[in-house]
C-alpha cells in the first residue's frame, strides 16, 4: 500500500482544517508526517523527522510534530524546546491516550484530529494566538520521502 492513500483526499482535508483549526488558538505550528514503518525507538525517529521537516526553526520554538508510523502502528506527539521549557512533563499524556484509544478502533483521521484539536487548546495557554502570527509551517500532511 502506498502511505499517501492511507488517508482519502476527503481525511486528509479533515486533517489540514484541524490544524489550520487548532492554530487559530495558538502560536504553535503543529504537522503531521507519516511513514511506512519505524526503523527504532519511535520517539527518536520522530525528533529525527522534526528536524528534517524544520520544525526547529520557528520562532518561539513551539512546532508540534504528530509521528505516525503505519506498519509498525507506532505514534509520537513531540514539541519543540519553547514548549518542553514551558509546560509539565505530562503535558502530552491526554493527547496521547486520546488518541491512542481512536487508533484502537482503526479511527485514525478521529484520532488525529481531536489530537491535533486538544494540542492547539493546550498551546493556548502558553503560545496564545497573535494578530501578527504569520504560518511558519505547511498544514498538509508530510510523507515519508
Amino acid at each position: 500500500m502506498n502511505i499517501k492513500d492511507f488517508f482519502t483526499d476527503t481525511q486528509q482535508k479533515s486533517i489540514q482544517l484541524a490544524i489550520e483549526n487548532a492554530e487559530l488558538n495558538t502560536s504553535g505550528e503543529l504537522r503531521v508526517h507519516i511513514d511506512s514503518k519505524c526503523t527504532g525507538e519511535v520517539l527518536l525517529v520522530a525528533k529525527k523527522t522534526f528536524e528534517k521537516l524544520k520544525m526547529h526553526k520557528t520562532e518561539l520554538r513551539n512546532g508540534v510534530l504528530f509521528y505516525l508510523a503505519l506498519e509498525n502502528k507506532k505514534f509520537a506527539v513531540i514539541g519543540d524546546k519553547g514548549i518542553n521549557d514551558a509546560v509539565e512533563s505530562t503535558f502530552w499524556d491526554s493527547i496521547i491516550n486520546t488518541m491512542a484509544n481512536e487508533f484502537k478502533r482503526e479511527q485514525f483521521t478521529v484520532g488525529l484530529c481531536q489530537g491535533i484539536e486538544m494540542a492547539g487548546e493546550k498551546l493556548k495557554k502558553h503560545f496564545p494566538y497573535q494578530k501578527d502570527d504569520t504560518n511558519e509551517l505547511p498544514n498538509d500532511i508530510s510523507f515519508e520521502d
